[in-house]
């Protein structure tokens, strides 16, 4: 019922800045409660990057502390992870995924993934 779309991945060099966005569509009146940045190397778990409420508050996980930042945009249901200083670890295929109420319940969707790779 609602359609994550990310956007922003590609190959960056170390020391650069990369802004990540996630968007949350949908043909159904729907509104976020949450929305959480993952990231995932091939052959490792998903890890928790960054998350947002949509009251404002957010949490970044300590690896990428200092060097990324997540905001929400509230009138175009989006939301951005900012990352700075990119280190070849942060390499990876970064994930999206909103927790929205709509048609009478509360739901997460996931964003297809897209691929930061930070190299010289």
């Amino acid at each position: 019922q609602v359609q994550v779309v990310e956007s922003g991945g590609g190959l960056v060099q170390p020391g650069e800045s990369r802004r990540l966005s996630c968007a949350a569509v949908s043909a159904y009146a729907f509104s976020i409660r949450d929305v959480t940045w993952y990231r995932q190397v091939a052959g490792k778990q998903r890890e928790l990057v960054a998350e947002i409420a949509w009251g404002g508050s957010t949490s970044i996980t300590d690896s990428v502390k200092g060097r990324f930042t997540i905001s929400r945009d509230n009138g175009n249901n989006a939301v951005y992870l900012q990352m700075n200083s990119l280190k070849p670890e942060d390499t990876a295929v970064y994930y999206c995924k909103v927790r929205c109420s709509v048609l009478g319940g509360t739901y997460d969707y996931w964003g297809q993934g897209t691929q930061v790779t930070v190299s010289s």
